[in-house]
């Protein structure tokens, strides 16, 4: 990535803590481009997490806990409370799991992070991220890949939550977001030929409209999603730990952080 876009980003970033009165701990980029698929077109979707000073969370009534911003210019910015992180934490949240492990980081406070990297190994319940991967395979499949010409892109929003799947069957842990070491638990090598082909294009930008639908891919697909939708509910829930864990975090995010003016 360009240093001129990266700063570009982190300027951004400054200017929102100031406009909204926080200290951003951690932020990211999501999507395409961390996933490792990215058209030259695709947009920056910017993620982050952040926290207010302490007295911020005195208060009876819930306060709004993101930050969203319009996508201009092709950047997208939206964020995260520190308090509504931990509580989607605790729910296990694939989407979380997933930016903690981007490739791609804009900024992280080390102390922060750590701790949410250790509780994120903690709440990880591998049959609630099944059933996320699972639900997004079989939803894009059913809408863009079952016709005899199909978008051809859509085949890579099918792929890495299939592929999601396959991971957490194997190492029963969170799955990276790059495509390629995804990509990697393919045997098949006319299999993987075909989807590199497929993501050299993609990544050039060629336009990937309407096509034949890829035989050798859809029948990897429709396999994969037999198989999840069989055993999905066989995979471990996994017993939370004491809700203090979350709240030890949270408070020594919160002592840790500078005074924010």
């Amino acid at each position: 990535m360009e240093e001129s876009i990266i700063n570009k980003i982190k300027q951004k970033l400054s200017e929102i803590e100031k406009q909204h009165d926080v200290k951003i701990l951690y932020a990211l980029e999501s999507g395409s481009r961390a996933w490792g698929f990215e058209s030259t077109d695709s947009d920056y979707d910017i993620r982050f997490i952040y926290a207010h000073s302490k007295n911020w969370y005195l208060n009876i009534l819930p306060k709004k806990d993101v930050i969203e911003y319009p996508i201009t210019d092709e950047y997208d910015y939206s964020g995260w409370d520190l308090r509504k992180t931990l509580f989607l934490m605790n729910k296990s949240n694939p989407v979380l799991f997933e930016w903690l492990k981007s490739p791609i980081v804009y900024f992280k406070d080390d102390f922060s992070y750590n701790i949410l990297e250790q509780l994120s190994k903690s709440y990880f319940s591998p049959i609630s991220s099944v059933y996320h991967y699972l639900h997004m395979a079989s939803g894009n499949y059913r809408h863009y890949l079952q016709t005899e010409e199909v978008k051809i892109k859509k085949y890579f929003y099918v792929l890495r939550p299939i592929f999601s799947c396959m991971w957490i069957e194997k190492f029963k842990e969170s799955p990276p977001i790059e495509f390629e070491k995804l990509l990697t638990q393919i045997e098949d090598k006319k299999l993987i030929e075909v989807i590199t082909e497929l993501l050299v294009r993609k990544k050039s930008g060629i336009e990937l409209g309407l096509e034949p639908k890829i035989k050798e891919i859809n029948n990897f697909i429709e396999e994969k999603l037999r198989y999840f939708e069989k055993i999905s509910n066989t995979f471990d829930p996994k017993n939370k730990p004491d809700q203090e864990i979350l709240e030890e975090g949270f408070i020594q995010i919160l002592e840790n952080i500078s005074p924010i003016d």
